[in-house]
């Protein structure tokens, strides 16, 4: 799962993007509202994280910006403002979610799980499929209660196919999902990751759709 983070306090920033990173997201940054406006319009997120107060734009012009041109991923916005007329303006410019600095980092991934979640149609911070479970709180996976020993570009797959349970995933968005923006990437290594989660499952789960990509489901719903 691929978030931005569009944040122009440095110490911040870096603070939440380590923190996204060690959940196993894969995280964009950007200091100003004009570059975080260019990501957020040109890359694919899964969720973004929102300054209000922003240079050169600010934050709740980048949403109404983002929302104009159809961008649809979650966006929470973090403000230092107490008004309750600014929160408003955020919600009403798109925002799904917001946070009034100072906060626990712990609850801005809490929120951002959530949001991740409502998108893709799941209650629960624990995502199954057979004898699969995810557990995005902790950033687990296990087979039949046992733990799955995963590189980080695994657990990236598999979650981003058990956020999407059923539906038929390309390789190019497996690729823009699982990789930042300054990653060399190549579409022919989705294949092997695919077949080194498919070893560690050890349950046929991961159907191969040709010409289309890959689809995880349970084996009572395939078909």
């Amino acid at each position: 799962m691929r978030i931005l983070v569009v944040e122009d306090d440095k110490d911040l920033n870096r603070q939440l993007c380590e923190a996204l990173v060690e959940q196993g997201y894969v995280v964009d940054r950007a200091f100003d509202g004009e570059e975080g406006h260019f990501l957020g319009d040109t890359e694919p997120y899964d969720a973004a994280i929102l300054d209000i107060g922003l240079p050169e734009m600010d934050g709740i012009t980048v949403l109404e910006k983002w929302r104009a041109e159809g961008r649809l991923m979650p966006v929470l916005i973090l403000t230092a403002r107490d008004r309750w007329s600014d929160k408003v303006s955020g919600i009403d410019a798109g925002a799904d979610d917001y946070v009034t600095k100072p906060f626990h980092v712990e609850e801005v991934l809490a929120r951002i799980r959530a949001l991740i979640r409502r998108a893709s149609g799941l209650a629960s911070s624990e995502i199954a499929c057979g004898p699969v479970r995810l557990d995005t709180k902790a950033s687990k996976a296990s087979v039949n209660g046992t733990t799955l020993k995963l590189t980080s570009h695994e657990f990236r797959l598999l979650s981003y196919l058990m956020h999407h349970l059923g539906e038929v995933v390309s390789r190019t968005e497996l690729v823009e999902h699982m990789y930042d923006q300054d990653f060399d990437r190549d579409s022919n290594t989705i294949e092997v990751f695919v077949g080194r989660l498919r070893k560690k499952i050890g349950v046929d789960l991961i159907e191969t759709v040709r010409g289309l990509g890959y689809r995880m489901q349970a084996p009572d719903n395939a078909g």
